[in-house]
């Protein structure tokens, strides 16, 4: 059996506040940390030895070409190399290929080999502020194995953004839509709380606030967040809620699950943001009382959602 055939449900996980890592190294010499990605956002590991790579002409340097796999062409990102190590042609002939999902864009990742599976309590999963200075830190937060060993959970959506930046968020198509809108006095005059640990998917968020002219307080965890509204005096005034899934100390789902719970916020409309779109996730959140759900790279349609779901919390208010 192999590696991620040993997986949970993703839904069951993230509703009890946990995650299923795949812990992977990225050097022969095994001196590198140990990595992770969220289990659910990979599809398979391969052996690059079976695998023609395709070298395309005039692409990012990260970008080592495509290969085709059960009928797709899946372009590969050099991991190591973003991360400040090369690997020879023999240990590229030796590594492995994680073929990951990320809203439905399928890439492939160099790693060397992967290691186990490991879950953990989203609770263990730690951000250090050395790894929130400025918007180039690489690492999202990180974790211990069972032997100590430190293990560095990496912003794939940065690596993303700078290789292949077209799968990303349209800013500019963000802009265009909000010409045509009608802003609710409560989001013109009030201040959406977002949940979010990744510096790109913030700095994607805060462009589009900016550029609607709308108030925005961001929270690098869905802890940091509800500690927020429980302390806020006036939870009511609050127009909208965005939360991650994926996140260090409290996962999304447990976000919502406990606003959602509260008499004095269940009626804030709260969207899921997330890269973990599978239909599972979807029905959770939902399940859970979430009030809509928006794939990260369609980030720019998210004030509209808001405002539609504003009007749909407004309404339900005046039919109570």
């Amino acid at each position: 059996m192999s590696l991620l055939e040993h997986v949970d449900a993703s839904t069951n996980l993230a509703k009890n506040n946990e995650v299923q890592l795949l812990i992977f190294k990225i050097d022969a010499a095994q001196t590198s940390p140990y990595y992770a990605i969220n289990v659910f956002k990979t599809r398979e590991v391969v052996e690059a030895k079976h695998h023609h790579l395709t070298l395309l002409p005039s692409v990012h340097p990260l970008l080592e070409g495509t290969i085709v796999l059960r009928g797709l062409q899946i372009p590969i990102l050099n991991l190591p190399k973003w991360l400040g190590s090369e690997l020879n042609n023999e240990n590229k002939k030796n590594s492995n290929l994680l073929i990951c999902d990320f809203n439905g864009i399928i890439i492939g990742i160099r790693i060397m080999f992967a290691y186990r599976v490991a879950k953990k309590n989203w609770s263990e999963m730690h951000a250090p502020d050395s790894y929130r200075l400025g918007e180039d830190g690489l690492v999202i937060n990180d974790t211990r194995l069972d032997d100590g060993s430190l293990c560095l959970v990496l912003d794939y959506e940065k690596l993303l953004s700078e290789v292949i930046p077209q799968a990303m968020v349209n800013i500019s198509e963000s802009t265009n839509e909000i010409q045509n809108l009608v802003i609710p006095e409560k989001l013109k005059h009030g201040t959406v709380l977002i949940a979010e640990d990744s510096k790109t998917a913030q700095r994607y968020l805060r462009q589009i606030f900016t550029n609607a002219h709308l108030s925005y307080q961001i929270f690098n965890n869905g802890k940091e967040l509800i500690e927020y509204v429980n302390a806020h005096p006036n939870p009511s005034s609050i127009p909208a809620i965005i939360t991650d899934i994926e996140m260090p100390e409290m996962s999304g789902f447990t976000v919502v699950r406990l606003l959602k719970g509260n008499s004095e916020t269940k009626a804030i409309p709260i969207i899921v943001n997330s890269s973990m779109t599978g239909d599972n996730n979807k029905r959770e959140a939902m399940s859970l009382g979430a009030d809509g759900f928006i794939d990260k790279t369609k980030s720019q349609n998210i004030i509209p959602l808001i405002i539609s779901k504003m009007e749909a919390a407004k309404q339900a208010l005046l039919l109570a």
